[in-house]
C-alpha cells in the first residue's frame, strides 16, 4: 500500500431540499455512506448566509434529520404539502455562488458524462447545469436589469467543454500531480492534520491486542488558479466551507482513445486547459495584459498510460506538455472597419520587454528551462501585417536573454509556415518533423518508471541524446515548447500535432511498446492520434474564433479531398460572422462569468462600457507600488532550481499549497479501487466507459483477413476500418476515391493554400487548383452494387494467405518453412533432435545470436520458478482450508480483520 494517496472528494451526489426559510444542500460520497449538510438562509435579500455543518452523517442519521426538518416546517402537525421539506433538485457538484443586482444564485451540475480515466481517476464533462435563486419571493428585492444580467451570465454555456474530477487535479499536469504524491511528508510540522473521530468511532473491540493502525497520507493540493474557471465564484464561501464542497472546473478539451497493441490496452489522453486570465474572443483579446497573461493561452498535455495496470504507483505513465498563446506584446486589431483582416497595431511601447518578461517568468516557474518559442507568423508580405509582431518579439527575447544564464536562455525559432506551404518543392510536415525532433530531445518528457532492459540491450542513438531530468524513478520534462501564429489556431494546431506525434513515439518507446522511437503516417496509431488532435483543434477554434479549423493536417499532407475546399469556405464565413456579430456578447458573458466585471449600485452596467480594456489592465486604475526590475525580471528562487520547474520542487513555499491528513489505509477518501470499480453498484459490462471509448482495433484497423493487426503497420488509405464499414452498408452510396500518399507532390503540381487563418484572397486561389487534383467521387446505386458483387468471382486463397493450400507444396516452400522453424529454435538456443535427417538444416545456414540473456526460457523449456517459503506456506494454508482445517490467526490477520470491522460496521 502506498504511503501517500490523493484524497477523493466525499461529496459526489448532491440533493437540494427547500423550505420557506432555508435551503438544505445534502451531499454524499459515491457509495452514500457518509453525508454532509449545508444550510443556506433564504430570508436575506442580498447577503449570502451559509452554515456548514461540520458533522459527518451516516445514511440513517441524515434520514432522521430530514424527517425532523420536514415535520418541523409544516404549518400544522400531521399536515403534508409544500409547506414542509420538499426536494428541489439533484446534482453532482457545486459550481459556485454569484450575485448581480438582487440576491445570490447557486449554480449546480445536474448532468455529467465520463470522458476519460487516468489511473482510476474519472474525468467528467458537464452536460447540464441549474441556476437557482436563493432568497424567498417574499423578501426578494427586484431590479429591472437583473434578468438581463442573468441572460448574459448564462451565455457561457457550461455544457460546452467544461470538465471536472473528484479526485484528480485537472489544473495541474500529470508530472506535478505525481511529484506531489512522491514528495516526503513524514515529520513535516504544521501540515499533517489528524482526522477527528467521535466517541462511537473511537471504540475499538481490539484495543486489548495493542495492534498498531496502518496510516496513509491523504494529499490534497491547491489548484492552479490560472486554469480554473470558477475560482471567483467561491470567493465568498471558500474560507467557511469544507474543501469537499469546492469543485473546480476547467475549460478547454478532454479526449481519450484506446490503442490496442496485440490486445494490450494503452490509453491515449489529450487534455487542453484554457487560461481564465485575459480570456475572450478572437479580435477582442489579442496580445497580453499588464500582468503577463496572454490571450488564447492553452496548455495541451498528452498522457500515455498502460491500461493493463491502473494504479499510479504500479502503473506506467508518461506525459508531454506544450503551450500555445498569443504573441506577448501590447497589440490589438481594430474591428470597427468590418474588414476580414483588420490591421495590426501596437498599443504601447515596451522597450524593456516588461510584459514579455512577466509572461516568460510564469513559464519558467511552471515548466522550467529551456523555453522554446516557435513563431509561425509570416515574414514576407506585400503589405506589412503579421511581420509587425515578429519585428517586436525577437528584440524582446534578445533583451531578456542577456540577463539569463546562457544555459537557460530562451530559444527563438522563427519559421514562415505559410510561405513554406506555397513552395512546390518543399514538404511542410518534413520540416516540422525536424523541428519536433529537436524540441523533444531538448525538453524531454515525463515517465514514471526507469528504462527497460531492452533499452540497454538494443539502444537507440536518439534515446541517448534525450533531454529532461533523469531520476531514479523515471524522467522529468524540463522546459516547454510555446507555439504561436497570429490566431494560434490552424497553423499552431498542425505544428503541435507534429510535435505531439514525435513525443508519442518516444513515450511508447519508453513504455516498451515499440522497438524504436519513430512513428509513420497512415498507421492506426497515428490516425487515432490525428483524430484526437483534430477534435482538440476544432474545439479550441470554436471557443476562440467561432468556427472549426479551416486547414487541417490533411491539407498540409496534400491529401485533402476536393470537398474540403467548400468546407473551408464555409468555416471562413462562419468565423467572420462570429467575429463581426456575436463576439461582443460572448466577451461580455466571459467577463461576467469570470467576475472580471462585478456589478454595483453606482457602477455603469456591463453593456454601457465602451471597452473592457480597463477591466483587464489593472495598472490603468491605480499607480503601481512595486515595479519589477528590468534586469532581474524573474521571480525570486526560480533560477536556483532551473532547469527544474519551481512549482514542482518540494520547497517551503510550495508545501503551503498542499494539505496532508493521516487516514486509515482502508478509508473511503483514498480508496481508488472502490471509487473506480464501484462494487456496491450493479453495473453492466457493455455500459462501461472502457467499452464505449474510441478503439484503434474497432475504428481504424481493417477488417479483412490476413492483415497485420499491429497498430504501427502502414495502411493504404482505403484500408481503414471506417471505409470498410462504410462500404458494407447497402443503403448508402459507395465511395470510390484514392488519395495521394504522404510524400511531397511532384514539381508539376500546384501548391495548396497557406495554413494561415488570415490568408489573403490571392492565397486562397491555390486551394481551387489543389482541389481539382483530387479524383472525383463515383456514386453507385445500391442495386448496382449488389449486381456488381454477384459478378465478382470468389477470392482466391493465395491473396489473403499467400499460399494455395489445395495445391501440393513445392520444394522451395518446404525449405522456407523449415528455415522459419529452425530460426525460432536457434533464437532460443534450443535444438530439437527429433527431426528426420533429410529435413535437418545445417547449422551454418542460419546462426543468429540470441536476443535474451536468460539461460533457459523458450517455447520448448523454461526454468522452474523459485517459490519462497512464505508463499508455499500460504498455498498450503489455502489447501488445508478447503479441506476444513483452518490454522490459528496470526497478528497480521487480527489487524486486517480489525480494520475491516471498524470500516464496515463502526
Amino acid at each position: 500500500m502506498p504511503v501517500t494517496a490523493a484524497v477523493i472528494s466525499g461529496l459526489q451526489r448532491l440533493v437540494l431540499y427547500e423550505t420557506r426559510a432555508r435551503y438544505f444542500l445534502v451531499g454524499s460520497n459515491q457509495a452514500q455512506t457518509s453525508h454532509r449538510v449545508l444550510k443556506i438562509d433564504r430570508t436575506e435579500p442580498r447577503d449570502l448566509v451559509i452554515i456548514d455543518d461540520k458533522h459527518v452523517y451516516s445514511q440513517q442519521e441524515v434520514r432522521e434529520l430530514l424527517g425532523r426538518l420536514d415535520l418541523g416546517n409544516r404549518t400544522k402537525m400531521g399536515q403534508k404539502g409544500s409547506s414542509g421539506l420538499s426536494r428541489a433538485v439533484s446534482a453532482f457538484g457545486l459550481v459556485g455562488f454569484v450575485r448581480f443586482l438582487e440576491g445570490y444564485y447557486i449554480v449546480l451540475i445536474t448532468k455529467r458524462r465520463k470522458v476519460a480515466d487516468i489511473g482510476g481517476h474519472s474525468i467528467y464533462k458537464i452536460e447540464d447545469t441549474n441556476m437557482i435563486y436563493i432568497p424567498n419571493d417574499s423578501v426578494r428585492a427586484t431590479h429591472p436589469d437583473e434578468a438581463r444580467y442573468v441572460r448574459i451570465f448564462q451565455n457561457v454555456d457550461l455544457s460546452s467543454n467544461f470538465y471536472f474530477s473528484y479526485s484528480y487535479d485537472l489544473s495541474h499536469s500529470l508530472q506535478y500531480n505525481m511529484c506531489v504524491l512522491r514528495a516526503p511528508y513524514e515529520g513535516v510540522e504544521g501540515e499533517v492534520e489528524a482526522t477527528t473521530t467521535s466517541k462511537q468511532d473511537s471504540f475499538d473491540i481490539f484495543e486489548d491486542e495493542g495492534l498498531p493502525t496502518q496510516v496513509v497520507n491523504g494529499v490534497r493540493n491547491e489548484p492552479y488558479g490560472k486554469y480554473v474557471w470558477n475560482c471567483r465564484l467561491f470567493d465568498k464561501v471558500k474560507e467557511t466551507l469544507h474543501p469537499d464542497w469546492l469543485l473546480y472546473i476547467i475549460h478547454g478539451f478532454c479526449g481519450q482513445s484506446k490503442l490496442l497493441i496485440y490486445g494490450r490496452p494503452v490509453h491515449v489522453s489529450l487534455i487542453a486547459r484554457r487560461s481564465s486570465r485575459f480570456a475572450g474572443t478572437r479580435f477582442l483579446k489579442r496580445g497580453a495584459n499588464c500582468e503577463g497573461d496572454v490571450a488564447n493561452e492553452v496548455e495541451t498535455e498528452q498522457i500515455i498510460h498502460d491500461a493493463s495496470v491502473m494504479s499510479f504507483t504500479a502503473g506506467s505513465y508518461s506525459s508531454y506538455v506544450q503551450v500555445r498563446g498569443s504573441v506577448p506584446l501590447y497589440w490589438s486589431q481594430d474591428i470597427s472597419t468590418m474588414m476580414p483582416k483588420p490591421p495590426i497595431r501596437l498599443d504601447q511601447a515596451d522597450p524593456y520587454a516588461h510584459v514579455a518578461g512577466l509572461h516568460f517568468d510564469q513559464m519558467l516557474r511552471r515548466f522550467g528551462s529551456p523555453i522554446i518559442i516557435l513563431n509561425l507568423v509570416k515574414k514576407r508580405e506585400k503589405r506589412k501585417h503579421e511581420r509587425i509582431l515578429s519585428d517586436e518579439l525577437y528584440p524582446a527575447v534578445l533583451n531578456l536573454n542577456q540577463f539569463l544564464p546562457p544555459e537557460h536562455a530562451i530559444d527563438y525559432i522563427a519559421w514562415d509556415m505559410a510561405r513554406y506551404t506555397k513552395s512546390k518543392l518543399c514538404n511542410v510536415l518534413d520540416r516540422l518533423s525536424m523541428i519536433a525532433e529537436n524540441v523533444v530531445k531538448r525538453t524531454g518528457f515525463f515517465v514514471n518508471r526507469s528504462d527497460f532492459h531492452c533499452h540497454r540491450l538494443r539502444p537507440d542513438e536518439r534515446w541517448r541524446d534525450l533531454g529532461g531530468r533523469l531520476t531514479s524513478t523515471g524522467r522529468l520534462q524540463t522546459g516547454v515548447l510555446r507555439t504561436n501564429c497570429v490566431d494560434c489556431l490552424d497553423r499552431t494546431n498542425t505544428a503541435q500535432f507534429m510535435v505531439g506525434k514525435c513525443a508519442l513515439a518516444y513515450q511508447l518507446y519508453a513504455l516498451g511498446m515499440i522497438d524504436k522511437p519513430k512513428l509513420q503516417f497512415d498507421t492506426d496509431c497515428v490516425r487515432l492520434f490525428e483524430e484526437l488532435y483534430e477534435d482538440h483543434g476544432d474545439t479550441l477554434s470554436l471557443q476562440y474564433g467561432g468556427s472549426q479549423l479551416v486547414h487541417r493536417v490533411k491539407t498540409y499532407r496534400k491529401i485533402a479531398p476536393w470537398t474540403q475546399h467548400s468546407k473551408d469556405i464555409m468555416q471562413t464565413l462562419s468565423r467572420y460572422y462570429s467575429n463581426a456579430f456575436s463576439d461582443a456578447d460572448r466577451q461580455d458573458a466571459i467577463n461576467l462569468f469570470l467576475q472580471v466585471y462585478q456589478t454595483g449600485e453606482n457602477k455603469p452596467h456591463l453593456w454601457e462600457l465602451p471597452t473592457d480594456f480597463y477591466l483587464h489592465q489593472s495598472n490603468t486604475l491605480s499607480l503601481l507600488q512595486d515595479r519589477r526590475s528590468y534586469t532581474y525580471w524573474w521571480s525570486e528562487g526560480v533560477l536556483s532550481y532551473l532547469p527544474l520547474p519551481y512549482d514542482d520542487v518540494p520547497c517551503d513555499e510550495n508545501r503551503k499549497n498542499v494539505t496532508v491528513k493521516r487516514v486509515n489505509r482502508f478509508d473511503e477518501s483514498i480508496d481508488t479501487y472502490t471509487e473506480f470499480y464501484k462494487p456496491y453498484e450493479l453495473t453492466s459490462f457493455d455500459d462501461t466507459f472502457c467499452i464505449s471509448m474510441t478503439n484503434s482495433a474497432r475504428e481504424f484497423m481493417p477488417k479483412t483477413v490476413g492483415v497485420d493487426p499491429s497498430p504501427f503497420t502502414v495502411r493504404k488509405p482505403e484500408e481503414t476500418a471506417k471505409s470498410v464499414l462504410g462500404k458494407s452498408s447497402k443503403d448508402e452510396a459507395v465511395l470510390h476515391r484514392k488519395t495521394a500518399a504522404s510524400a511531397p507532390p511532384p514539381p508539376s503540381e500546384e501548391a495548396v493554400s497557406s495554413s494561415s487563418e488570415d490568408d489573403s484572397e490571392e492565397d486562397r486561389e491555390d486551394d481551387a487548383s489543389a482541389s481539382q487534383r483530387s479524383t472525383p467521387i463515383k456514386l453507385i446505386e445500391s442495386g448496382d452494387s449488389v449486381r456488381a458483387q454477384e459478378d465478382i468471382p470468389p477470392q482466391p486463397m493465395k491473396e489473403p494467405y499467400g499460399l494455395d493450400l489445395t495445391e501440393p507444396l513445392g520444394d522451395d516452400d518446404l525449405i522456407t518453412y523449415h528455415r522459419f522453424a529452425h530460426l525460432g529454435q536457434n533464437q532460443h538456443k534450443v535444438e530439437k533432435s527429433d527431426h528426420p535427417a533429410e529435413y535437418r538444416i545445417p547449422d551454418h545456414i542460419i546462426n543468429l545470436a540470441p536476443v535474451s540473456y536468460f539461460s533457459s526460457d523458450s517455447i520448448y523449456e523454461v526454468c522452474v520458478p523459485r517459490v519462497c517459503a512464505e508463499s508455499q506456506e500460504l498455498f498450503e494454508a489455502h489447501v488445508h482450508a478447503s479441506h476444513g482445517s483452518i490454522r490459528s490467526l496470526c497478528r497480521e490477520d487480527m489487524l486486517m480483520y480489525r480494520e475491516y470491522i471498524k470500516n464496515r460496521y463502526m
